[in-house]
């Protein structure tokens, strides 16, 4: 139980769209061979805008409905495995945008799960020191910036894209449980380059290939588990029968392993929130961009029961159970 809720919710997208057959004029690849294999059609790509920039527009959508001042924002923590630097963060660069000066800003890394870590983060920095009033979680991805546009088991999967929510604290408590964890073991599944080392001590045999390189039947199998795992956990644990959760709302990756843990836990695959026809993955971004669009679709009512799951690179799992 909690009394931090979710006040409001913003995303943004950039302009160009680049569909299933136009990625086959530069890959070996269908649109047939794209969609039914993933449910994917089309995904936003950057023309120059960076993660911070796609967070910020994500976020004034949220100050300008809330009518608040960036001055205002105490917390800004950002998930993010596409950074506009290695330093400073993407979290400070934004919070410099925003002119949120008295802010607290910092960035998460845990790939496609990252806003789940992040918004557990916050939950627990809130709910341990009450400075933090207005705080803002939020996934921003190009994931175009680290994707191999030469591998077509890759590039068809990703897009960019940000979201992002507002935390405050009201006086009512609702429930709220998190269920997250790691596999570091079975990393390798799912890997993007990282820093060479180059100093006068060492010689560079290997270089570092700095693009996304993914075991899809070992990812396949892996997100398809834990997602039973996550749902099924957060409803035992908290007394509540799966068909009683209004939605569940999944990290956007591929409608076949949607369809697959709607199958087995013998619920209505309604009850999945989808928009990934439209965006591809975009990562810590995409499970943020979904509540907006439900938010701006009116679906998202006071008393639901709402599941968020994420899995990701590293590997890691991050969910939510939270009644709106």
């Amino acid at each position: 139980m909690s009394k931090i809720y979710i006040k409001n919710f913003g995303a943004y997208v950039p302009k160009k769209v680049v569909t299933n057959d136009m990625l086959s004029k530069i890959v070996d690849t269908s649109d047939e061979w794209i969609s039914t294999r993933t449910g994917i059609k089309e995904r936003r790509i950057s023309e120059g805008e960076n993660t911070s920039d796609l967070a910020v527009k994500a976020i004034n959508k949220i100050l300008k409905k809330e009518n608040l001042e960036g001055k205002e924002i105490d917390l800004i923590i950002t998930a993010t495995l596409t950074p506009d630097n290695i330093m400073p963060s993407t979290a400070c660069i934004i919070q410099k945008k925003i002119e949120a000066e008295k802010a607290m800003a910092f960035d998460i890394n845990a790939a496609c799960s990252g806003f789940m870590y992040a918004l557990e983060v916050a939950y627990s920095m809130m709910e341990m020191n009450k400075k933090y009033k207005n705080v803002l979680v939020v996934g921003s991805e190009v994931l175009s910036k680290i994707v191999d546009w030469k591998d077509r088991n890759t590039c068809v999967l990703f897009g960019d894209g940000a979201g992002a929510v507002l935390l405050q604290r009201g006086n009512e408590e609702k429930l709220t449980d998190f269920y997250s964890y790691s596999q570091g073991k079975k990393g390798d599944a799912l890997v993007c380059g990282g820093l060479d080392i180059l100093n006068p001590y060492v010689s560079l045999k290997h270089p570092l290939d700095n693009h996304v390189k993914m075991d899809g039947r070992e990812i396949f199998k892996f997100a398809s588990r834990v997602m039973i795992d996550a749902i099924k956990t957060l409803a035992q644990n908290n007394n509540i029968d799966i068909n009683d959760i209004d939605f569940i709302v999944p990290h956007q990756a591929n409608e076949r392993i949607i369809k697959y843990t709607a199958d087995k836990l013998h619920i209505s695959f309604d009850k999945f929130y989808l928009n990934l026809d439209k965006y591809g993955n975009t990562s810590s971004a995409s499970i943020p961009m979904a509540l907006s669009e439900m938010n701006d679709k009116g679906l998202i009512k006071s008393g639901m029961k709402i599941v968020m799951v994420g899995f990701g690179g590293g590997l890691t799992v991050g969910s939510i159970l939270i009644e709106i």
